[in-house]
């Protein structure tokens, strides 16, 4: 009889881990009702026998066995345990599972299932993984993380109930979970839906929703988190040959937060699913806040996944304002069909630690993809993108501008930008420009244009640049009777204008311009006489 650990994770994983002295395997199984039940699936029970003749050792080398995954004949094979999990990760997962409201949506399992899996596996990142080199997480390990574990009572949001630049289509959400009472949808046409996957009563909608939820790994740690523990899934859905005329606007707000100074980090995951059948066509605003304090301390865990199909057209607008004692992590991901079109156009200028992960993957020929992106970066400030645009299809264009400003000496940018033209993606057009204005001694811009060309018959370029406002600029200014404080401000404001004059919406152009403005000089005012 071989000398054998087993593992049992009872409750929703319902997984059996054995370990053999070289081997681990794990099944899928339905245990009997007990009362052990009720014990988390992030929280093992481990039952031993032993073996008078062979102990299995513990080793420190155990944690440095490589990660795989194999499936075969139904057995998931993976390294000893020891290696699988990470504390702090495990606990995170085990207080969003234990924070989900009663009547979240049991359509979402499939998802919750399969993040739980992942992050059984996942650690922590640190500066030694190369996507997080730049990056440094440890503010939030260091944090008491806290799940908001409920919509906030309605007497709390008596100071957000109105809205000066409020859009005719919108939908609010405070701490992941939808408020109605601050939303307005009622000029959409008939056949869209937006709003909660629970209250789809169209069964082809819902069915055709579910078909996109995850079954394969698609991002990090971060992604898996919000998986787990992502409380509904905010569903816009719009049918083959339907063209929204308004801008739909999702508005974020975090209300739930700690002072700056305390060690509890209350963190959110809205999750949002964009489904645009044949033809159709659509703008989608992002907008995140701070519903409180400005300097309250909390963390968004963001996702939004986009499918965009045969040639339908999204507008993506992102604008990032959240506190500057907060964590903003986000993920975008786009799937794009053939003569499909998607258009970004960001501004982040919050957040203690704020990164977006961008992938976009043209599954389609003749598809059209435009990312542009603006960061500021203040003091103590991370300001993070990490792009990847995959092209397996022939004439796809694609083109990629960021810029960003660290305006002081503790501030830091963060650029990773990967383009991909793969074999059969012959014709394709692709253009990735980054370029960096540094304002301050010390101050610290990190840029990895990344452009990798297997096909031969393309035309692709990339470029990057990193400086200081050129002397030759300022002097032409100077000559012409302006001071140098008042063209340095003009020639900093004129960099990110490249990038703020691509919002669709002129009134969006003159309330980022005005924001942006107030945070390079305090002594602007904050609103437009």
């Amino acid at each position: 009889m071989k000398n054998q650990t087993e593992t049992l994770f009872p409750s929703k994983g319902h997984l059996r881990v054995v370990q053999f002295p070289d081997s681990v395997k794990i099944h899928s199984f339905s245990p009997p009702p007990t009362a052990s039940m009720a014990v988390s699936a992030f929280t093992p029970i481990i039952r031993t026998t032993p073996s008078p003749s062979f102990t299995i050792p513990t080793s420190p080398y155990l944690s440095s066995f490589t990660r795989t995954k194999k499936l075969q004949h139904g057995v998931l094979s993976l390294p000893p345990v020891a290696a699988l999990s990470d504390p702090f990760v495990l606990q995170i997962a085990e207080s969003l599972e234990d924070s989900l409201p009663s009547s979240s949506s049991s359509s979402l399992q499939k998802l919750r299932d399969f993040a739980s899996e992942s992050l059984l596996s996942t650690p922590w990142p640190s500066r030694k993984d190369e996507p997080f080199r730049f990056t440094d997480t440890s503010f939030i390990k260091q944090s008491e993380v806290i799940p908001v574990s409920s919509s906030p009572p309605p007497e709390s949001l008596n100071h957000l109930s109105v809205f000066e630049d409020t859009h005719l289509l919108n939908l609010t959400l405070i701490d992941g979970y939808i408020i109605d009472s601050l939303s307005q949808l009622s000029g959409l046409p008939d056949e869209v839906f937006v709003g909660s996957l629970s209250s789809i009563s169209s069964n082809e909608i819902t069915k055709r929703v579910l078909e996109f939820l995850p079954s394969s790994e698609q991002g990090d740690l971060f992604w898996s988190l919000n998986g787990v523990g992502s409380p509904d899934l905010v569903v816009v859905y719009v049918p083959e040959g339907c063209k929204v005329e308004d801008p739909l606007h999702l508005r974020y707000i975090s209300n739930e937060g700690s002072d700056k100074e305390s060690k509890k980090l209350p963190v959110s995951n809205p999750r949002v699913l964009v489904v645009v059948e044949k033809g159709g066509e659509i703008g989608i605003l992002e907008e995140y806040v701070g519903g409180g304090d400005g300097d309250l301390s909390y963390w968004t865990n963001s996702v939004m996944e986009i499918v965009i199909g045969e040639g339908a057209k999204v507008t993506h607008s992102y604008i990032q304002t959240q506190s500057m004692s907060s964590a903003h992590i986000k993920w975008t991901s786009i799937q794009q069909e053939k003569s499909s079109t998607y258009e970004l156009v960001e501004v982040s200028t919050g957040g203690r630690l704020s990164r977006h992960n961008v992938h976009v993957q043209q599954v389609g020929s003749d598809t059209i993809t435009g990312l542009s992106t603006f960061h500021l970066s203040g003091s103590d400030q991370t300001q993070d993108l990490h792009s990847k645009i995959v092209l397996d299809h022939p004439r796809g264009f694609s083109r990629q501008l960021h810029k960003c400003i660290v305006a002081h000496s503790l501030g830091q940018v963060v650029f990773d930008g990967n383009i991909k033209v793969n074999r059969y993606a012959q014709q394709t057009d692709a253009g990735q420009l980054t370029r960096s204005l540094i304002l301050e001694p010390r101050a610290t811009v990190n840029v990895k244009p990344n452009l990798q060309i297997i096909a031969d018959d393309v035309k692709c370029s990339h470029g990057a640049a990193i400086c200081d406002l050129e002397e030759d600029q300022l002097f032409y200014l100077q000559a012409r009777g302006i001071d140098l404080q008042t063209a340095r401000k003009a020639l900093i404001l004129s960099f990110g204008a490249e990038v703020i004059d691509r919002f669709p919406s002129a009134d969006l152009r003159k309330k980022v311009e005005l924001h942006v403005k107030k945070l390079l000089d305090p002594k602007v005012p904050s609103k437009v006489v």
